[in-house]
C-alpha cells in the first residue's frame, strides 16, 4: 500500500497552529511545516517487500497519485522492483550477472568477449528496464550484418542469458528476447579429406609434431584434447589412449589443464598399430620433460603441478593455439607442393584445419560400417544427434535402393487391380 503525503503541511496540526496563507484546500485548512516550500510538495511513502520504508517526491499531486497507484499494483502482484534498480545500466546489470553465474572456463571467456565486444557497444548504457523488443531486434538486424549467423549464437546466448536474470529478478516483466528470431545457421555438408592429403600432411608435418598429427588422424581426439595428452593417458602395451583432460588456451594468460569438453569427452580410444609406432618413435627422439602447469580439472580446487605432457613446443612450453596455426599453415604449403610434384591433382581445401583430421578419421568409421553411436563415442560427442547432424551425409548410400526395397516387400501383390470383365463391358 502507498500512500501519498503533502511535505509541505502539516497531517496533523495542534489546535494552535497557524494556518498556511499560500495554500488552501475546499475541505479543510492546512497548516505550514518545517520544510514548506523546501524542494517537492508531494510524497509517495511505502515499505517494499522486505518492510523497508521508502520514499519518493513529486511537484504536482496527480503525478503523485500515479505513483502511488503503480506502487500499490505492483506490491499487491509481488512485481515491485525498486527505482534504483530499475535505473541500472544493462552493462552494470550484466557484469553481476557475468561474475557470478557459473560457466565453464571457455565458455565463462566467450561470454565476456561476446557483451564487450557486440553487446556493451550498443546496450550497455541503457536502464535494463528500458530495453524492449525493438531493442532486441534492432541489435540483432545490426549485429547480423557483422557476424555470421553461427558467430552470433555467443553473444546473444550471453544477451538472453542476462534478460533472463533480470525477469527472474523482477528488473523487468518479461524477457524482450523470447520470441526474437536469428538469422539461419545455414551449416555446410562436411567435406572429408581425401586420404592421400590426409598422408601428405603426415609427411609434410615437423618430426616433433608428426606423431601428434598421426593421432589426430587415427583416433579423432580434438586439438585441445591432444595438446592435454600426458604420457600417462597413453597405454602403447594395450594399444590405448584415455580422454581425461584437454589443454586450455585463454585469451589472456597462460594455458592450464582443464576438464574435457563435456562428460561424453571423457573416452578411452583405441590405437592402430601406426599411431603406436609413431608414439614409440616420439617418445624416443623428443624424450617428455616436466612441465609446470595449473591444474583445474577439478574446479574447486585448482592446483600447479609438474606434468609430463607427450607434445611440447620446441621451448619446452606447452603449445599455444597461435603457433599452432602458424605450423600448420606451414604444413598445409609443404604438404601441397608434395601432391604438387607427385602430379597428383588433389591439394589441400582451403580452410582446412587441425579439427579436419577429426572429421576424416569418423568418415573412416562411418565408411567401414561403424554405427551412430559408436562414432560418437569415440569423438566424444555429448549426444548421437550432434554425430548424425554433422555426418548423416555419410550414411547415405551411394545409390538409393529404396524404390527396390518397398517392391520386394510388396512382392506377390498384383501390380494391377483386377478388371471386373462385365462391368467394363457395361459401361461401353
Amino acid at each position: 500500500m502507498a500512500d501519498v503525503y503533502d511535505r509541505w503541511h502539516l497531517s496533523r496540526p495542534p489546535a494552535d497552529a497557524a494556518p498556511c496563507k499560500e495554500h488552501s484546500t475546499k475541505t479543510k485548512t492546512v497548516c505550514p511545516s518545517a520544510e514548506h516550500g523546501v524542494g517537492k510538495r508531494w510524497q509517495v511513502r511505502y515499505r517494499d517487500p522486505s518492510g523497508e520504508q521508502k520514499k519518493e517526491n513529486f511537484a504536482k499531486r496527480t503525478a503523485a497519485d500515479a505513483r502511488a497507484a503503480e506502487i500499490t499494483n505492483e506490491l499487491d502482484k509481488g512485481e515491485y522492483v525498486d527505482r534504483v534498480t530499475r535505473r541500472q545500466t544493462f552493462r552494470d546489470y550484466a557484469e553481476e550477472w557475468r561474475t557470478t553465474a557459473t560457466h565453464r572456463e571457455r565458455t565463462e571467456s566467450n561470454v565476456e568477449r561476446g557483451l564487450r565486444l557486440h553487446v556493451y557497444p550498443l546496450l550497455g548504457t541503457r536502464p535494463i528496464a528500458s530495453i524492449k523488443r525493438s531493442d532486441i531486434r534492432a541489435w540483432v538486424k545490426d549485429r547480423s550484418a557483422v557476424l555470421a549467423p553461427s558467430s552470433l549464437r555467443t553473444p546473444w546466448n550471453a544477451l538472453f542469458g542476462v534478460m533472463a536474470a533480470a525477469h527472474y529478478d523482477g528488473i523487468i516483466r518479461a524477457n524482450p528476447c523470447h520470441g526474437i528470431d536469428l538469422p539461419e545457421i545455414r551449416k555446410p555438408e562436411v567435406v572429408p579429406l581425401d586420404p592421400a592429403v590426409v598422408r601428405a600432411l603426415l609427411a609434410a608435418a615437423p618430426s616433433r609434431y608428426r606423431a601428434l598429427t598421426r593421432l589426430a588422424a587415427t583416433t579423432g581426439l580434438r586439438q585441445a584434447e591432444l595438446f592435454g595428452l600426458e604420457v600417462a593417458h597413453v597405454d602403447l602395451r594395450a594399444g590405448t589412449v584415455e580422454v581425461e583432460q584437454q589443454l586450455i588456451g585463454p585469451d589472456k594468460g597462460v594455458p592450464y589443464i582443464g576438464q574435457p569438453k563435456t562428460e561424453k569427452s571423457y573416452r578411452t580410444v583405441p590405437l592402430s598399430m601406426s599411431a603406436v609406432a609413431a608414439v614409440e618413435e616420439h617418445l624416443r627422439m623428443y624424450p617428455p620433460a616436466e612441465v609446470e602447469i595449473e591444474d583445474r580439472t577439478d574446479p574447486r580446487k585448482p592446483r600447479s603441478r609438474k606434468a609430463r605432457l607427450l607434445f611440447v613446443s620446441r621451448t619446452a612450453d606447452p603449445i599455444r593455439r597461435g603457433s599452432w596455426a602458424k605450423l600448420w599453415a606451414r604444413m598445409v604449403k609443404r604438404a601441397d607442393k608434395q601432391l604438387a610434384a607427385a602430379a597428383s591433382p588433389l591439394r589441400v581445401p582451403e580452410g582446412t584445419t587441425t579439427h579436419d583430421l577429426r572429421h576424416f578419421y569418423a568418415s573412416v568409421l562411418i565408411k567401414h560400417g561403424a554405427s551412430v553411436k559408436k562414432v560418437q563415442r569415440r569423438l566424444g560427442h555429448a549426444k548421437p544427434s550432434i554425430t548424425l547432424d554433422l555426418y548423416v551425409h555419410l550414411y547415405e548410400d551411394d545409390e538409393d535402393t529404396t524404390a527396390a526395397l518397398i517392391d520386394e516387400a510388396l512382392a506377390g501383390v498384383p501390380s494391377k487391380c483386377p478388371v471386373d470383365v462385365e462391368a467394363a463391358r457395361v459401361r461401353r
